[in-house]
């Protein structure tokens, strides 16, 4: 068996530890971490492993300046079975762990209609009697919440703080910590919040938010998770590797790091080796196969030194086609997933980019409606919570042809996000909107008896 790590070998093994390993406590007994579920590098790594025969959850706090984050979740956990220093530096914190436990980040992911919101009703109990006990958790997500068949778990105390001197959480503050668990939800979730109130109302007749007030609180929350979201896509963090040289810009989806590594060694080679699906002046796009998966890439292209001359200082239409893509994933609002964006540089100059994404087998609303009908049931729906959740957040695509909205597994898809616009002004979001919702219409004919129930449904402005 290998010798066990230290808290500087886990530091410099940055985000690729190697599983399974074992650390020492210091009281001598060796902890085993089979295998990570989480990897912070340099600062905490999260894994599922045994301690003497029995399994635990382990938290490992690497950092140099381990022992106040250590203490904050310890700190915040009642259900704790052990915490001990660890030899070497570091602190690691042992946990009960529970098989087949599903987190509700997971479930909500896999199955957003059903079993999703049954559990976060089970959950909201929980919370409620948390907030009754004066704790108030400021990192409040999904994840938060564990379940194994039966009653559910709260998990990760990092974030629990309790009100001192003990008393339950008055109403102001009730509301702003349940705004950060449903600013979290979809936009299109908002009206579809009571359920949850009532489950959370249950346990003891708590005091509840009014809905003005909360759904106030959730659009500020949103907003700022929002905001704070964006500001990573362009560096590094444990979601996108990132490449900034003289000569270009690259930022890719960690994830998918290796599978476009050949990609962004030789992207002109690899987009014309590749399906052509467009082909033009200023846009070139191509369907590519990488690693077993259909991706497409598109190339904004330069006509002329005065069209480079105009697009050298701004942001490219990559960029911005990723950051939208970012946006709209964020929304919860189906988009095909961005992989990767690339800018050709010279220094501060902008040239050539490139936009990698999963590739969308849908057809275009163009192809699979009739005008002569109305849409289906799953799709006139689909249609309807779409530019819903559109015109709520103030978001204009630009170009709305009907070729650009794809329908794939009961959803509509929005693609060529180039001219894509979350508004702050109502007034220039209604004159846009007017646009997109015009163009929109006219690609069908205005006789046409699908015309006229898109024209009768889809929101005005």
């Amino acid at each position: 068996m290998h010798e066990p790590l230290r808290a500087a070998d886990l530091r410099a093994a940055g985000r690729t530890p190697a599983a399974p390993f074992a650390v020492v406590l210091a009281d001598g007994r060796s902890v085993r971490i089979e295998r990570l579920l989480r990897v912070l590098p340099g600062k905490r790594l999260v894994g599922a492993g045994a301690l003497e025969g029995e399994p635990v959850l382990v938290k490992l706090f690497i950092a140099s300046a381990s022992e106040r984050h250590w203490t904050r979740e310890l700190n915040g956990i009642r259900a704790l079975v052990e915490a001990q220093a660890l030899i070497g530096g570091g602190h690691a914190l042992l946990t009960a762990f529970v098989p087949g436990a599903e987190d509700l980040a997971a479930v909500w992911r896999d199955d957003p209609e059903e079993r999703g919101p049954r559990l976060l009703a089970a959950a909201m109990p929980l919370l409620a009697r948390m907030h009754a006990a004066g704790l108030r958790q400021a990192d409040l997500h999904l994840g938060n919440f564990l379940f194994a068949g039966g009653p559910g778990y709260v998990i990760d105390g990092d974030a629990v703080s309790a009100v001192q001197p003990p008393r339950p959480l008055t109403l102001a503050e009730r509301t702003d910590n349940l705004a950060i668990l449903f600013a979290q939800l979809p936009p299109h979730r908002d009206a579809r919040r009571q359920p949850f109130i009532d489950a959370y109302a249950a346990p003891a007749a708590a005091v509840v938010p009014g809905e003005r007030a909360l759904q106030q609180a959730v659009e500020v929350v949103r907003a700022r998770r929002l905001r704070e979201f964006l500001g990573k896509i362009g560096r590094e963090c444990t979601q996108f590797a990132v490449e900034r040289g003289i000569k270009r810009f690259a930022v890719v989806a960690r994830e998918a790091s290796e599978l476009l590594r050949d990609f962004l060694s030789r992207p002109d080679t690899c987009l014309d080796e590749g399906i052509r699906l467009k082909s033009g002046g200023t846009c070139t796009v191509a369907e590519i196969a990488a690693g077993g998966r259909r991706l497409v890439v598109k190339r904004y292209n330069l006509k002329h030194w005065r069209h480079a001359l105009s697009r050298a200082w701004r942001p490219s239409r990559a960029w911005h086609s990723w950051r939208e893509a970012h946006r709209l994933g964020f929304y919860g609002i189906a988009t095909p997933r961005p992989l990767a964006v690339l800018e050709e540089r010279f220094g501060p100059l902008r040239g050539r980019a490139f936009l990698v994404t999963e590739h969308c087998a849908g057809r275009s609303l163009l192809d699979s409606l009739d005008p002569q009908q109305p849409p289906s049931p799953a799709v006139a729906e689909a249609l309807q919570t779409l530019f819903a959740e559109l015109r709520a957040l103030r978001i204009t695509h630009g170009d709305l042809k009907a070729s650009n909205l794809l329908w794939e597994d009961g959803r509509v898809v929005l693609i060529d996000l180039d001219a894509m616009c979350q508004h702050r002004s109502e007034g220039a979001f209604v004159r846009a909107w007017r646009r997109d919702r015009a163009r929109f219409l006219r690609n069908w004919p205005a006789e046409s008896v699908l015309y006229r129930w898109l024209d009768e449904r889809l929101p005005a402005a």
